[in-house]
């Protein structure tokens, strides 16, 4: 057995070692590591308030856990959709594999994939390396993410994709070249990249059951599809704040912390000063992470879900959302929290302090309001046949008992049953593929069901019944609102991420 390939079994050998000494993050008062709980219960109201549906944060002040809460019917024990923050995961699956010697970010991308390539290969591909690809600096116009719907081969959709600036030059964010170190850390390691991170970073923080969509090849999408929970994130973030210590061990070479958190490239060189003071994506990009304004730096993933990193603070605040500006969001921090945090102790506030920890249990996103109307028990039994759609929809009936609509989706290839309750969340289960950013792409997500939901309804007039379905370890929602006229109903179907911009209108009749 060769040095190369031996080495790596020693690392392993000595992680697991580390397996059963997972840092606790301890929790601890807000204004005992130097925060105002009065500051953190203005956040939680500006929260309320926003664009932005919050659905938990944790903000961790120097290791402690000082203020964690979730939006009822979201819960600390569920996963939750990471979207673009999986690629910060990514980026550190390759630092482990560097500090193993298995590859280094000067690797031309096209040497691991000497059978793959195309027949023709550029100056500027051939100089592709592979922080290159870390930096967002592929070199590809336009981004080539979109071809996942259109070619199941996604290492091919890369590589023939023209790299048209020289690499390392230009900034493009690059969701496919994310995709591409994942497909290069299970070249060198022979493990998806889930599995590698395991004992090297998800066993010793304390990370369990987390899972990641792949492609249909067996390689996890890299740039997207990581699952984990609130807490996950937030210590995952607390390592890096730790310079790559977890628990006296040197989890990660401080060295790679120092440059995948150090900016790379800049995503706008020229731009205006009241400009660059205003907007967090344009502060520098480093390794599948972003720099932010106040010298933070962050992972982030679409419609808000983020893990900031505040070395000058010594905190991390990570959140899960669904929001349709996340710049919006981000500003809450910058506004609340970030001057909230002290360098010293502050004084006890007993009163402030028993009100957050009271705001903190008691969030919730409000289920449908429970009212009925005549038409409540008219539709029960009635199957309506829909008219031919793009949604592929056949048919849907209801059964009504308790207060509790019992909901059938006909495809035309499955059947999907739900239970809606009135004035509450319903927990149940299913099959059904949910709303994502990704989900017209070429991937297996097997891993992803039985989703679990959370329903309920409610009558938003006489004849008009809303049907509102979370899907809840993602961002998303789809809601359902039938309009009956006699023996005819009309339904429109909406995906929460579109914010009532691209909904299909169905028609059907009752059999």
């Amino acid at each position: 057995m060769s040095c190369r390939k031996f080495f790596p079994l020693i690392v392993i050998g000595i992680l697991c070692s580390f397996g059963s000494f997972a840092q606790t993050l301890v929790r601890s008062e807000p204004e005992a590591q130097g925060v105002s709980s009065k500051a953190i219960l203005e956040f939680l109201d500006a929260a309320n308030k926003s664009k932005t549906e919050f659905h938990s944060i944790m903000i961790v002040r120097h290791g402690n856990v000082i203020a964690e809460g979730w939006w009822n019917p979201y819960k600390p024990n569920l996963k939750h959709t990471l979207y673009s923050c999986s690629k910060t995961f990514t980026a550190t699956a390759v630092g482990f594999a560097v500090q193993e010697k298995l590859l280094s970010v000067n690797d031309k991308v096209t040497s691991f994939f000497k059978g793959e390539l195309p027949d023709t290969i550029s100056a500027n591909l051939a100089d592709l390396t592979v922080k290159d690809v870390l930096m967002m600096s592929d070199g590809q116009e336009p981004d080539p993410t979109f071809k996942i719907g259109v070619d199941s081969n996604w290492v091919h959709a890369f590589l023939t994709t023209p790299v048209v600036h020289d690499p390392g030059t230009t900034f493009l964010y690059n969701s496919l070249g994310t995709y591409m170190l994942s497909a290069i850390v299970q070249k060198v390691t022979g493990q998806k990249i889930v599995d590698y991170l395991k004992p090297r970073l998800f066993d010793p923080l304390g990370i369990t059951g987390a899972d990641w969509e792949e492609d249909t090849k067996g390689i996890n999408t890299g740039g997207w599809g990581l699952r984990v929970k609130t807490e996950d994130i937030a210590r995952f973030g607390q390592l890096f704040l730790q310079k790559g210590m977890w628990n006296g061990k040197q989890i990660l070479p401080a060295s790679w912390v120092e440059e995948a958190t150090t900016a790379q490239i800049m995503q706008k060189p020229g731009a205006m000063p009241e400009e660059k003071a205003a907007n967090d994506w344009i502060q520098g990009y480093c390794y599948q992470m972003w720099r932010c304004r106040n010298n933070a730096v962050r992972g982030d993933g679409a419609f808000g879900q983020y893990m900031i990193i505040m070395p000058e603070q010594d905190a991390v605040v990570a959140i899960t959302a669904e929001t349709p500006d996340m710049q919006d969001e981000i500003n809450l921090v910058w506004k609340y929290l970030l001057p909230a945090m002290q360098k010293n102790a502050l004084p006890t506030d007993k009163a402030a302090a028993k009100l957050l920890k009271e705001k903190l249990a008691t969030l919730a996103l409000a289920p449908p309001a429970k009212n009925n109307t005549a038409m409540a028990t008219t539709i029960a039994g009635k199957q309506y046949v829909f008219t031919a759609n793009d949604r592929h929809l056949k048919n849907i009936s209801f059964t009504y008992k308790k207060d509790m609509y019992h909901v059938t989706l006909t495809t035309d290839t499955a059947k999907y049953e739900f239970d809606f309750a009135a004035g509450k969340w319903q927990p149940g289960t299913t099959d059904k593929p949910g709303p994502s950013l990704t989900g017209a792409g070429f991937e297996n997500r097997a891993m992803l069901y039985p989703a679990k939901t959370m329903a309920g309804y409610t009558w938003v007039d006489d004849n008009s019944l809303q049907l509102k379905l979370r899907y809840i370890e993602s961002p998303h929602t789809e809601t359902f609102t039938c309009h009956f006229d006699g023996n005819k109903l009309t339904m429109d179907v909406e995906r929460s991420f579109d914010y009532g911009k691209n909904t299909a209108t169905l028609t059907a009749e009752s059999k």
